[in-house]
């Protein structure tokens, strides 16, 4: 089965303008954008036939041609990442089995993350989609109340049945957990990992179907599929002791060039 990987990426993000462009400090003291990151992260990836960029924006396909990376241009009416591939591969006559939506803003996701949810759809033909969660611990949890808390846009969880077929994703901390109880519940509370793999006719089916109440109240292009019934996996997967993090906002960049520096340290002990 031929898999892909796509990295939609835009210039006018309304949080944080330019994002993918934006320069991170590295443990060496250079600085690489957040694309070049995102694409080297995304081809450790094992099992993918190719890695391409998918853009609306000029300056981040020069960015992209810099360092080497494929490009395909696409529309500026995209409004989120899972429009922008499904546009990528129309536009670039792609032929795929398993699509991988790879954030541009998720430098830090472990490639196994990823081998994880084109392992799922091959062993189940039934998914439609398969995205990985992560079982907060008290230092994520954490994390995740205080962004609500300070009303910063930050990350997502997930809720799903027994057999991993996800029931909602939110950007509240779900199910809901108080101050007392957090700690001894981290481990109820799944952090839901951006990353997607999709079958070709779902990505079709997504871009028909209108946006959705819910899609709309969350800000999550994830609940578009939940909304009209499509079969989306939750793969829980292992951090392996590595930190995770995300881009969302400019203050997120000190943070992850924090936790490049441990991971250095970690790696030179």
């Amino acid at each position: 089965m031929r898999s892909l990987i796509l990295i939609p990426a835009r210039y006018a993000s309304s949080r944080y303008p330019g994002k993918p462009l934006a320069r991170l400090k590295q443990p060496d003291g250079s600085s690489k954008t957040l694309i070049e990151m995102t694409w080297e992260a995304a081809r450790r990836v094992d099992g993918v036939d190719e890695v391409i960029v998918a853009t609306d924006d000029k300056r981040i396909s020069d960015d992209c041609e810099r360092i080497g990376a494929r490009v395909l241009m696409t529309s500026e009416d995209c409004s989120n990442g899972t429009e922008r591939c499904f546009d990528a591969l129309a536009r670039g006559g792609l032929e795929a089995d398993i699509i991988i939506n790879f954030q541009g803003d998720a430098p830090l996701t472990p490639p196994w993350f990823v081998e994880a949810l084109i392992a799922t759809m091959r062993a189940e033909p039934d998914a439609h989609v398969a995205t990985p969660v992560l079982a907060c611990d008290e230092v994520i949890l954490k994390g995740l109340l205080e962004d609500r808390r300070h009303g910063r846009v930050g990350g997502t969880t997930a809720v799903f049945d027994e057999d991993g077929h996800a029931l909602y994703f939110s950007k509240e901390v779900i199910p809901c957990v108080d101050g007392a109880r957090a700690p001894t519940d981290a481990a109820a509370i799944y952090y839901h990992v951006g990353v997607y793999a999709y079958r070709p006719l779902a990505l079709a089916d997504y871009a028909n179907w209108p946006v959705g109440k819910l899609e709309r109240l969350e800000g999550l292009e994830q609940l578009r599929f939940l909304e009209n019934g499509a079969n989306v996996k939750c793969v829980e997967v292992d951090g392996r002791g590595r930190a995770f993090g995300e881009v969302n906002n400019p203050e997120d960049v000190p943070r992850i060039e924090s936790i490049l520096m441990d991971q250095d340290r970690n790696a030179t002990r």
